[in-house]
C-alpha cells in the first residue's frame, strides 16, 4: 500500500496489514479501556465498621424502648463504618502484546481508511513558540484535536504544544490507543511510519 506524503509528490510504502487491517471494535474498545484503567492510581479508602473511631459497647439496653442496637458504629447509623468500604487497589488489566499490537494496527487503518493521517517528511520548529507551532499547522487541516507523531519529539515541539488545549504530541514510543482514538487527525512524519512499521510487524 502506498500513502501520499502531503505537499510532495513522494509516497510512503507501507504494509497492509497495519494500515489495512479490518476494524475490530471489541478488541479496540477493550484495549483502550485497559490502557485507560491503568492510569488510575485506586488509592480510595474507606471505613468499616471495624477501622472507625469509637466504642463498640452496646448503644442501650436490649430490653425496654425502641429497636434492638449494638454498637452506634454500625453502618446503619451517622458516623458509623461503612457496610462495604471501599480499599485500595489496583485497576489494571492483563492485555496481550499481540492483542495490544493488532489494536493500534486497526486503529491506525481505520484512520486510515477515513482519511485523518497525513504524512510530512519531516515536522519540527526552531524554537519553542506556541505561535510558531500554531502557524505551522495551519496549512495542514488537522481539525481541533490534532496529534503530531515524529520518531523523537524534539524538545522544541513538545514544549510549543504544550500550552495548546487538545493539540498531543509524541514520539513512535510514547504512542497510545487512546491518543490515537481521541484525535480528529494524526501528523506523522515518514521516519515515524517507518519505526511504528518496525514496532507492529
Amino acid at each position: 500500500m502506498e500513502l501520499a506524503i502531503t505537499n510532495s509528490s513522494k509516497t510512503v510504502s507501507v504494509s497492509d496489514a497495519i494500515f489495512g487491517r479490518e476494524f475490530s471494535e471489541d478488541l479496540v474498545h477493550q484495549v483502550v479501556v485497559a490502557y485507560r484503567n491503568a492510569g488510575r492510581s485506586g488509592t480510595k479508602a474507606q471505613k468499616t465498621r471495624a477501622e472507625v473511631n469509637g466504642t463498640t459497647k452496646k448503644s442501650k439496653k436490649q430490653k425496654g424502648g425502641g429497636a434492638r442496637h449494638g454498637a452506634l458504629t454500625a453502618p446503619i447509623f451517622v458516623g458509623g463504618g461503612r457496610a462495604f468500604a471501599a480499599k485500595p487497589r489496583s485497576f489494571a488489566q492483563k492485555v496481550n502484546r499481540k492483542m495490544y499490537r493488532a489494536a493500534i494496527a486497526a486503529i491506525l487503518s481505520e484512520l486510515n481508511r477515513q482519511g485523518r493521517i497525513k504524512i510530512v517528511e519531516a515536522f519540527d520548529i526552531d524554537a519553542p513558540k506556541t505561535s510558531g507551532l500554531v502557524e505551522k499547522l495551519k496549512g495542514f487541516e488537522l481539525g481541533k484535536r490534532p496529534l503530531i507523531v515524529t520518531e523523537d519529539a524534539s524538545e522544541n515541539l513538545f514544549l510549543s504544544a504544550r500550552n495548546l488545549p487538545y493539540v498531543q504530541v509524541r514520539d513512535v514510543q510514547g504512542l497510545d490507543p487512546v491518543s490515537l482514538v481521541g484525535a480528529d487527525s494524526v501528523l506523522m512524519t515518514a521516519e515515524a511510519v517507518k519505526k511504528i512499521e518496525e514496532w507492529l510487524a
